[in-house]
């Protein structure tokens, strides 16, 4: 098969692509950044140097392939983000329209179901109602993730430096949990396979609440006192602004937190039966964050 795969060589990108070339196919992976040409040619895959809200670019970058793989950008623009992920989940379809592709695989997220109230998760929202309003008689399969596993490594300076893991939900609240992993051999699968018109699946490794979380990963780094803090919402947006993150940003990421506690966010995945179907447990997960906070 010809794959063509967005999101360059990230965490969920690169192990996707290095499936799919073992596994025999043809694959050309999308990249804003030259400088990943010669590490994307490296894995045996095609580079294509440009940008996802260029038609012209995607229309040929797509043209002769057999299935795309379509994801977001976590954020895009300092401002306006969540209509600028729309509009570029709006170029993905005209391109995929344009290109005749009939295989399209689309990374979402948890709470991308609900119409508001999830912060940045409103953008893949709105492009998952594109896409379901407007590739017709075309197999779209989106998949949605649960929270990164590896996000986590952002709390390690607060842990080494305040002795604090947290965030502005309980620690009571229950999160779907994805290890990129079992995300990528998921995709993969799906970029095989058929598809059967416009369906909807979870990826999720495994579940936990935040005091869960932090019984877990004080154990395996040597602070078996740690404890899940909930942080108030003011404190956490300043402590992102501090940090660089643009205004708006710190805002949709608070208004996530806050779609967490108020049962948004989850809401869906555990009423379609709450499965953990993924391989990589936070056990085996609690080894790399040991690894990563011994090297910070």
């Amino acid at each position: 098969m010809k794959i063509t795969t967005t999101g360059s060589l990230g965490n969920v990108a690169k192990p996707l692509v290095q499936k799919l070339i073992a596994t025999g196919h043809e694959v050309t992976v999308i990249s804003t950044k030259e400088d990943k040409k010669t590490e994307i040619e490296a894995l045996g895959a095609k580079a294509a140097i440009g940008s996802i809200t260029d038609l012209e670019f995607l229309t040929e970058a797509f043209t002769g392939v057999d299935a795309v793989y379509t994801m977001m950008p976590p954020s895009m623009g300092a401002t306006n983000m969540i209509q600028n992920i729309a509009a570029a989940g709006q170029v993905y379809v005209n391109a995929i329209k344009a290109a005749n592709v009939n295989r399209v695989v689309l990374l979402s997220s948890v709470g991308a179901d609900a119409t508001e109230g999830t912060g940045p998760v409103g953008g893949v929202h709105r492009v998952e109602q594109i896409f379901h309003d407007q590739l017709t008689n075309i197999n779209v399969t989106v998949i949605r993730s649960g929270f990164f596993y590896v996000n986590f490594f952002r709390d390690i300076p607060l842990i080494k430096n305040r002795g604090i893991f947290g965030n502005n939900y309980s620690g009571e609240d229950r999160l779907a949990l994805t290890h990129s992993e079992d995300l990528s051999s998921a995709i993969a699968e799906e970029l095989q396979a058929n598809g059967n018109g416009f369906e909807v699946k979870y990826m999720v490794s495994d579940m936990a609440t935040g005091n869960e979380l932090a019984e877990l990963f004080g154990k395996t780094i040597g602070k078996p006192d740690l404890t899940w803090t909930e942080i108030p919402d003011e404190q956490l947006k300043q402590g992102m602004l501090s940090g660089g993150l643009p205004p708006e940003l710190a805002g949709l990421i608070t208004e996530l937190g806050q779609g967490v506690k108020a049962g948004i966010v989850m809401k869906d995945f555990f009423a379609k039966g709450g499965e953990a179907n993924g391989k990589t447990k936070l056990v085996q997960f609690a080894e790399e964050f040991k690894n990563k906070y011994a090297q910070a």
